[in-house]
């Protein structure tokens, strides 16, 4: 898995009947998932997530492995880091700053900065969100939540319940209607992502494993796989963490 590839991952890590809901009609299904993953007092106590782990191709035959972290903090702060053979790459949100820093692996002189646009700021802001917000409020962020009906996913009553930032930028959930417990995740430009285990933090629950399934230009598919080794919540980090880095820096 070339770097270009696995960078298709971090503006995914990461589409009936329609109507819009207010901030003071909240769906039923959204309190039901907020429950399932856990108390009221522990998903407000939730101001950062850390997570340690590796990402890996689900392809059998690209061996590749990539040391992942991964650090959200509220309100709008985010960066990831991965690290391979190839080298190691840095994506990173501040607000309404964002940039990309790759290094070569053999040598820490050789490395680039590109400063993110606007469109890849919002995406990564709302992807913050999605992470910290445990599904509620979206409309404090000019957002929306549009309830798309009852289906049936994989044999299961689902809540399909689509996430809107905008037009451009979608999170579409399908929420077990029983339990609240997250089936699918979809998104606008066509890749899903799906939860498999759990790991308890701080009375929170965390999947294990993420599958990620994202098209490529060419029109086929690249699936990756993140298994979780490590997550803490609610770590004070630095302001330099998340800034864009100094030219100098390296």
């Amino acid at each position: 898995m070339t770097k270009s590839r696995f960078r298709l991952f971090f503006p995914t890590l990461l589409s009936l009947v329609v109507c819009a809901v207010s901030a003071r009609a909240e769906l039923p299904i959204i309190a039901k998932a907020r429950a399932y993953l856990g108390t009221e007092a522990a998903l407000k106590a939730v101001k950062s997530i850390h997570y340690l782990g590796a990402l890996t191709a689900a392809d059998p035959a690209d061996k590749t492995q990539v040391a992942i972290e991964i650090i959200f903090q509220a309100p709008f702060r985010q960066r990831i880091t991965a690290t391979s053979g190839k080298g190691v790459e840095i994506t990173a949100l501040d607000n309404y700053d964002a940039w990309q820093r790759t290094q070569e692996p053999k040598d820490p002189a050789r490395w680039s900065l590109q400063l993110l646009g606007k469109d890849q700021i919002k995406r990564l802001r709302a992807n913050t969100w999605q992470n910290l917000a445990f599904f509620r409020g979206i409309e404090r962020e000019g957002g929306k939540v549009v309830d798309q009906g009852a289906v049936t996913l994989d044999g299961v009553a689902c809540r399909k319940i689509a996430f809107m930032h905008s037009d451009a930028i979608v999170f579409t959930r399908y929420f077990d209607q029983a339990t609240g417990r997250l089936v699918l995740t979809e998104t606008e430009s066509g890749g899903s992502i799906r939860e498999q285990g759990e790991i308890m933090v701080n009375g929170v629950r965390f999947p294990k494993t993420i599958t990620n399934t994202s098209k490529l230009p060419d029109g086929g598919t690249q699936q990756i796989n993140i298994t979780f080794s490590k997550i803490t919540l609610n770590e004070t980090f630095p302001d330099s963490l998340f800034a864009i880095p100094s030219l100098s820096t390296k």
